[in-house]
């Protein structure tokens, strides 16, 4: 199994699984990222691939029409829980490309954490979930991604080579691997150094949870 990416840092750390394309995610990340902040904990990011391809989603689903379809009412459950809206359904609906699987998202930020460290792939991760849920663009889409890369100030060719590695396919399937150890079926999902699970709260509520590992 590949190695978690390391932290420098003797911060208390926390585990975030999470998917490009998981709408609950995108609602979590700006408040783990505030309360974190505040309380001087390190957001590990970890990839979790709800389906890995179109094959996948059509056997979830049944279709890709279908597909889309119940993947935007999920969307309206979490834009009826952001903090402030940014969650565009109606672009999305309006798209005629077929809703993309996380795969292609999940290459992408493991490619920015073996370039940047753990920050980067966090950055690659909130502009992917940015790109996907409020602008409505293709994250299935290779050339996408790679647009969003060197956005966020990566030399396009060395990220497109990386994003191709076998070493970038082997981070997702062994942050893939650890989730299913430790028994995660659903997203997003926080871990804490003292074992407690979390996934989308309100910020009074993650930040009383995330408090205690700062306590002295």
């Amino acid at each position: 199994m590949i190695a978690s990416p390391s932290l420098t840092t003797t911060a208390p750390v926390v585990d975030f699984f999470h998917d490009v394309v998981c709408g609950w995610c995108f609602v979590l990340a700006p408040r783990l990222q505030q309360v974190s902040a505040e309380l001087g904990i390190q957001v590990r990011h970890r990839s979790f691939v709800l389906q890995d391809s179109r094959e996948q989603m059509i056997e979830v689903f049944g279709s890709m029409p279908r597909a889309k379809a119940i993947i935007l009412r999920h969307w309206a459950d979490c834009a009826a829980h952001e903090d402030s809206a940014r969650i565009d359904i109606g672009g999305m609906r309006a798209q005629d490309f077929e809703y993309p699987s996380g795969w292609l998202g999940a290459l992408a930020c493991q490619a920015a954490g073996m370039l940047g460290g753990n920050d980067a792939h966090g950055a690659m991760f909130d502009a992917v979930q940015w790109a996907h849920l409020h602008q409505h663009r293709n994250i299935g889409d290779a050339e996408v991604l790679l647009d969003i890369a060197e956005h966020l100030g990566h030399r396009r060719g060395v990220f497109a080579d990386r994003m191709r590695s076998d070493e970038v396919r082997q981070r997702v399937q062994a942050d893939r691997a650890e989730a299913a150890a430790l028994g995660i079926r659903s997203i997003p999902t926080v871990i804490t150094g003292n074992g407690l699970r979390l996934q989308t709260l309100p910020l009074p509520q993650l930040r009383q949870a995330l408090a205690p590992l700062v306590a002295a």
